[in-house]
């Protein structure tokens, strides 16, 4: 675990809550802030998290090793745990609120910090302006909600252009957005002016709520049978539903 000096903070209070199958993050609310099956800690539990991994559908690569995967915001810790189990990739969190760090290697199975693994306590928006991360990282999945769960804490034209920065040059950018209101439009829109509309796709809202949005650094329009190929390589090879993501995934612009 690696700490930046950040702002003095008021910051939530950390919990869980369990049914029997799954274990649930809380930030002192019942809103659910991540996921965890008990029995397979290093499965993708929550449909909308299964679908941030839609960066995968855009890596040419017949080898996914050796790819640097980021998450800004930590949650259960479910796309760093997937990622540096799974995908064997080389995994950067930053994370602000160290309680859910102690939280995630307590009760959520985070493996200890290591040479493929590195959380970093840390405000995000200053963190990616690190000259350290610039142009490195394949698949950046940005998560970042307060405890009420009402907006994306960073939501900037000039965050997304410090986060298309991060991206390799076949990198992708996956966004939560909570909700299809007047947020979502205002957040696509600031996307669109920091990648260019042309690179931004988009799942259908799923029945909670989530819609995730995949910003590429470089625009691309793959053929859907090039698509539906490699949907079908991700669902092989990691067990996600990625041939049913074929069905609610678009480009935002035609």
């Amino acid at each position: 675990m690696t700490v930046k000096k950040i702002k003095a903070l008021e910051l939530p209070e950390v919990n869980f809550s369990e049914d029997g199958v799954s274990r649930y993050l809380h930030l002192g609310t019942p809103w659910i802030q991540g996921a965890m099956n008990i029995k397979a800690p290093f499965e993708l539990e929550l449909e909308y998290i299964q679908r941030m991994m839609a960066g995968l559908l855009f890596i040419n690569s017949p080898s996914i090793s050796g790819l640097h995967t980021m998450q800004l915001g930590l949650g259960a810790a479910s796309l760093t745990k997937f990622c540096y189990k799974k995908l064997r990739s080389t995994c950067t969190a930053i994370e602000l609120n160290p309680g859910v760090l102690h939280a995630c290697r307590g009760w959520f199975k985070l493996p200890e910090d290591g040479p493929r693994m590195r959380v970093i306590i840390a405000d995000a928006s200053e963190e990616i302006q690190s000259a350290e991360w610039l142009g490195t990282v394949d698949l950046l999945h940005v998560d970042l909600y307060d405890h009420e769960a009402a907006a994306p804490v960073l939501d900037s034209v000039g965050f997304y252009q410090n986060c298309r920065a991060l991206l390799a040059e076949e990198g992708t950018m996956t966004v939560n957005l909570f909700g299809r209101s007047a947020s979502y439009e205002s957040s696509v829109a600031k996307m669109a002016e920091a990648f260019g509309e042309e690179a931004l796709w988009a799942f259908k809202p799923t029945r909670e709520g989530n819609t995730v949005v995949l910003a590429q650094r470089e625009a691309s329009r793959p053929s859907k049978d090039f698509l539906m190929g490699q949907a079908e390589s991700i669902e092989n090879r990691f067990d996600l539903p990625a041939t049913q993501w074929m069905r609610v995934f678009r480009p935002i612009v035609k």
